[in-house]
């Protein structure tokens, strides 16, 4: 059975039991508001009211280092990223269906990030529009219609993504031209053979995909393996799996929401640690900092008779001031080093997380890339069998220690540790000194 991610360190509302009386007055008031879909992270829920850098603040003033939030990539409230905004958005905000300078010098900015091959942009207001597309243009493209995504996977929340987004859990029906193939696995298939494993696995499933009288469409995945508990080695390990879904006549889509924008250090987008080119590559949540901004970059054969004859066009997506928080982005991160910080201190806190776990044997692994790391936490290391009880202790305890990470994984059972990429050393020591405390709690 898929376990459900959004129930991955989620807050239970039948436990609040020492809660704060006003937190718990807006857990009541936010249910009978938004219903029951939404969740809330942690055992104790956390009230912000304020951020900035690497920090939170909550209602009482106190400070939590962020080591968790994609979103605002530069860190919270980045003042160019507000100025920006705020100057565009008192001169100009209308949609691109009027000539403005901005959305065509970020979509060329964009473009002379990625490989010459992929020759065009199309602006969405978030990723699970941006994958929606891809997957409009793929299966036009094409004429098929069968996708191959991961058994964790998570692209987005509309009805067509959320198809291919098994994360969401059972209840999310996938349909006949949808299958799903293992991640990568760290801990049970040696790096030499995760290449060979992919391709073997995605062979199988247009094979049965086939016997079912479906062709395939696209191969679609997080270039990090994020949702499946985080597999970024050995580098060009996805290659294989990518000539292969072309060498069936479909396409490869890398889905960039999370390692994108200079998260992985040595690259700025992940696919790129893999040395191949993508068909399309979808973006979505660092690249405003927080205002709502994503896209499709593509091949520009793949849109031109879908762009003849269905008419795209979206009411926010890339208009003035998406387009200058993009922008803003793009500087901000070329002059702040931000992808060079991302592999210095993202090296800081591998080699310091594996000094913290080596002897640990709840500890059966820690890998990544930049700011992207996974503690995988395990029964014991002859087995290997995920400790979801562990991964919720050292969470929880680190949260009531003023530290915030996640969860995620199919066991439930790896930390997810994604900072800002304006992350410092003396931050980076405090995140590693709390994480030993947990674990050495536990």
């Amino acid at each position: 059975m898929t376990r459900d991610a959004t129930m991955v360190n989620a807050f239970d509302p039948g436990r609040t039991a020492g809660l704060d009386a006003g937190d718990l007055a807006l857990i009541e008031r936010r249910g009978k508001a938004l219903g029951p879909a939404y969740r809330l992270f942690y055992e104790e829920p956390l009230h912000l009211v304020r951020g900035e850098g690497v920090w939170l603040y909550d209602a009482h003033g106190r400070a939590w280092l962020d080591a968790y939030n994609n979103v605002a990539s530069l860190g919270h409230c980045h003042p160019k990223v507000v100025e920006a905004v705020s100057r565009q958005l008192a001169t100009l905000n209308t949609h691109t269906r009027y000539l403005h300078d901005g959305v065509v010098t970020y979509a060329e900015r964009l473009l002379a990030t990625l490989p010459g091959a992929l020759g065009h942009m199309m602006f969405t207001c978030t990723g699970s529009e941006a994958n929606d597309l891809a997957l409009r243009i793929a299966r036009s493209f094409t004429g098929r219609q069968g996708v191959i995504v991961t058994r964790l996977a998570y692209h987005g929340l509309t009805e067509a993504v959320s198809e291919i987004s098994p994360s969401l859990g059972d209840f999310v029906q996938r349909g006949a031209r949808v299958r799903l193939i293992d991640a990568p696995n760290a801990l049970f298939v040696p790096p030499a053979g995760q290449g060979a494993k992919l391709a073997a696995d995605l062979a199988a499933a247009i094979a049965e995909m086939r016997a079912d009288g479906i062709e395939p469409a696209a191969f679609i995945v997080d270039t990090i393996f994020s949702s499946d508990g985080l597999c970024p080695d050995p580098a060009g390990f996805l290659k294989p799996a990518a000539d292969l879904i072309r060498a069936e006549g479909g396409l490869f889509i890398a889905d960039e929401v999370q390692p994108g924008f200079a998260r992985t250090g040595d690259t700025f987008w992940g696919f790129q640690r893999h040395g191949i080119i993508p068909d399309i590559v979808t973006m979505g949540k660092p690249m405003g900092n927080g205002f709502p901004v994503a896209g499709a970059a593509l091949r520009p054969e793949l849109v031109s008779e879908f762009g003849a004859k269905a008419r795209y066009f979206n009411t926010f997506g890339g208009n003035p001031v998406a387009a200058a928080a993009g922008m803003t982005v793009l500087d901000v991160i070329r002059e702040e080093g931000l992808q060079q910080n991302a592999r210095e201190i993202g090296v800081f806190l591998k080699e310091g997380l594996r000094g913290i776990t080596a002897r640990r044997d709840g500890i059966g692994d820690v890998r990544g890339a930049g700011l992207f790391l996974a503690v995988e936490c395990v029964e014991s290391r002859s087995t290997n069998a995920p400790n979801a009880r562990l991964a919720g202790h050292i969470v929880n305890h680190l949260r009531r220690n003023g530290v915030l990470i996640s969860a995620t994984g199919p066991g439930a059972n790896i930390l997810k540790i994604r900072p800002p990429l304006v992350l410092q050393k003396p931050e980076a020591t405090r995140l590693l000194e709390a994480i030993n405390a947990a674990i050495a709690s536990a």
